[in-house]
């Protein structure tokens, strides 16, 4: 059976696409997935395949994907291989392209370095939940009072990475971690309605962009 799981998914959305295609048990498969490191892609599997064969497998196919030399880069970049996995996870819902994921990846990790709040909306999604109304797992429109949720993966409250990935990224992600340059001079992105991406070095020029591009 071919299964296609999406990069930065949650291992609850993946959970949800296995049991459908596959019939295996979501609950079984969650105790055993490992968050961020899940690689997504297009797999076949035989049809009685088990939960914790299929985690296995996803978990293999990260290790094969993290190659050496990417884990070398991130080291370079001043992180462990499991903080470049988290930043990863974040720029995998903060971007959609590959030109976009490397420039939020140099500006999150510049951010991650000189000390800032990452202030990333994907990691307060992840610390929200389950979303009963939109039927998702990512709240689309953040509500101030969303920024103050008491939890440590909220970038706006604590500062530096959250505790784990809050998705499972491809390899595009990865590898714009291992690729980011922290001496870009910006500090601020906002993606407007057409998903154009406008970045800024101040926050008046962030305010700015935001104002000028709905």
């Amino acid at each position: 059976v071919w299964v296609t799981l999406i990069e930065g998914w949650r291992i609850e959305e993946m959970a949800k696409r296995l049991t459908e295609e596959l019939g295996i048990n979501g609950e079984e498969f969650l105790k055993v997935a490992e968050e961020g490191y899940m690689f997504p892609d297009t797999y076949l599997f035989a049809p009685d395949v088990g939960a914790a064969q299929v985690a296995q497998r996803l978990r293999d196919t990260f290790n094969e994907r993290f190659s050496d030399d990417l884990k070398s880069k991130i080291k370079a970049q001043g992180l462990t291989e499991d903080e470049g996995v988290i930043l990863a996870s974040i720029v995998e819902r903060e971007a959609r392209s590959d030109q976009a994921r490397e420039m939020v990846a140099s500006i999150l990790l510049k951010r991650f370095k000189i000390g800032m709040g990452l202030n990333a909306d994907a990691a307060v999604q992840y610390a929200l939940g389950y979303q009963k109304d939109e039927k998702s797992w990512w709240k689309r429109h953040l509500a101030k009072g969303d920024l103050t949720i008491d939890s440590a993966y909220n970038t706006y409250t604590h500062a530096g990475l959250p505790p784990a990935p809050i998705s499972n990224p491809g390899l595009a992600a990865l590898k714009a971690v291992a690729n980011a340059d922290s001496s870009t001079p910006y500090l601020y992105y906002y993606h407007d309605s057409k998903g154009n991406s406008h970045y800024g070095k101040t926050l008046e020029e962030h305010n700015q962009n935001i104002a000028n591009n709905p």
